[in-house]
C-alpha cells in the first residue's frame, strides 16, 4: 500500500481542497498545521493530524510517500508591512520540513509551493518556467528564497520540485484576496445600496480554480518521470481583468454596477498590469490542464459565501 501524503498548512484554503483531492485519488493524508486541532470538516478525512509550529519545530512525520508543502505566509499586500517576517517565516519552514527528510534519506517527492508572483511581468506572455524572475513584493522575495532552498535540497538528493501557481480562486477563500473581497463588497452593496470601493481592478491576472490547482499537485506526486529540482507553472494561461470578475460577480448577485470607488489603502506599489503563465511543461509531465471555467469558479465562490454567512 502506498504510504500517506503529508500536507503542511493543511488548515488553509488550499489545504482543505488538497486533502479532498488526495482522498479522492485513494491516498491517505497526514495533516500538519499550527492550530491545536484541524478544521472540523477535515477530521474525517485525515489519517492523522500533527500540531506543529514549523517555524521553530522540525517536521516529525517521515515515513511517507509524498509531501505537499503549503505552509507559510501567503498574502502579497501584508508583506509590505512586515517584509522580514515573510522572509524569515517562509524560509525557516522549508528548513524544518526538508532537513528531517534529508536526515532519514526519505525518497518521498516533496512539492514545494512557490508563486507565479516571482515573474517579471514586462516580458512576453505567456511566461514559461524559464522566464525572468523579478520580485515586486517581499512575499515574492520570500518565495524565490524558498525556491533556492528546494533546489539546494534537490541537489543533495531529496526529490523536491517547485510549483509556481498563479492566482487562485474558488469556494472557501478568505478575505484579503480579490474574489472574496469583491464578494464581500457586493454583498454589502446589496444591503446598503451604496456603490462599493475596491483597489485597482484594471490589472489582469491569470486565475485558476483552486480545485484545478490541487489536482496539479496530486498529479505531480503521482508522475513517473519528474526530475528533482524541476519547476512547474500552475496556471490557466488566460489573463482576466479585475473589472471583468467584478461584473461577472455582480451579474451572479443580480446587481447592476455602474460606479465603483477606488480605495487608496488597497493599492500596492509596483503592481504589474498584465501577467499570464504557460502550463505546457506541467501538461507534458502529467497531462494536467485546468478544467473549470472562470464563470463556474465565481458561481461556486458566491454560493459558498452565502452558505458560510
Amino acid at each position: 500500500m502506498v504510504g500517506p501524503v503529508v500536507v503542511t498548512g493543511v488548515n488553509g484554503f488550499v489545504g482543505h481542497h488538497l486533502v479532498r483531492a488526495l482522498r479522492d485519488s485513494g491516498r491517505q493524508v497526514i495533516g500538519v498545521g499550527r492550530d491545536a486541532e484541524p478544521g472540523a470538516d477535515l477530521v474525517p478525512l485525515l489519517e492523522e493530524y500533527r500540531s506543529v509550529d514549523l517555524t521553530t519545530e522540525p517536521l516529525d512525520v517521515l515515513d511517507v510517500s509524498g509531501v505537499v508543502h503549503l505552509a507559510g505566509l501567503s498574502a502579497v499586500g501584508p508583506s509590505f508591512d512586515d517584509p522580514q517576517s515573510y522572509l524569515t517565516t517562509n524560509t525557516s519552514i522549508v528548513t524544518n520540513v526538508c532537513e528531517p527528510l534529508m536526515a532519514t534519506r526519505c525518497a518521498a517527492r516533496v512539492v514545494v509551493v512557490s508563486s507565479g508572483a516571482v515573474y517579471d511581468s514586462s516580458q512576453a506572455l505567456p511566461i514559461s518556467e524559464s522566464g525572468v524572475t523579478t520580485p515586486t513584493s517581499p512575499y515574492a522575495v520570500s518565495k524565490l528564497a524558498v525556491e533556492q532552498q528546494a533546489a539546494y535540497y534537490a541537489r543533495r538528493g531529496l526529490p523536491a520540485v517547485v510549483v509556481r501557481p498563479f492566482n487562485h480562486i474558488g469556494p472557501g477563500q478568505s478575505p484579503g484576496f480579490l474574489v472574496p473581497d469583491l464578494i464581500r463588497g457586493l454583498r454589502a452593496a446589496l444591503t446598503t445600496g451604496e456603490a462599493p470601493s475596491f483597489g485597482d481592478l484594471t490589472s489582469q491576472r491569470d486565475y485558476t480554480d483552486v480545485r484545478d490547482v490541487v489536482a496539479a499537485y496530486v498529479a505531480l506526486l503521482a508522475a513517473d518521470r519528474v526530475t528533482p529540482g524541476s519547476v512547474f507553472n500552475v496556471c490557466s494561461g488566460q489573463p482576466v481583468a479585475g473589472t471583468e470578475i467584478l461584473h461577472r460577480l455582480a451579474r451572479i448577485a443580480g446587481l447592476q454596477i455602474d460606479d465603483v470607488g477606488v480605495d487608496e489603502a488597497r493599492l500596492r506599489p509596483s503592481e504589474p498590469s498584465v501577467i499570464a503563465g504557460s502550463h505546457e511543461r506541467l501538461t507534458a509531465a502529467t497531462g494536467w490542464r485546468p478544467r473549470r471555467t472562470l464563470q463556474s469558479s465565481l458561481e461556486d465562490a458566491w454560493a459558498a459565501s452565502l452558505q458560510a454567512s
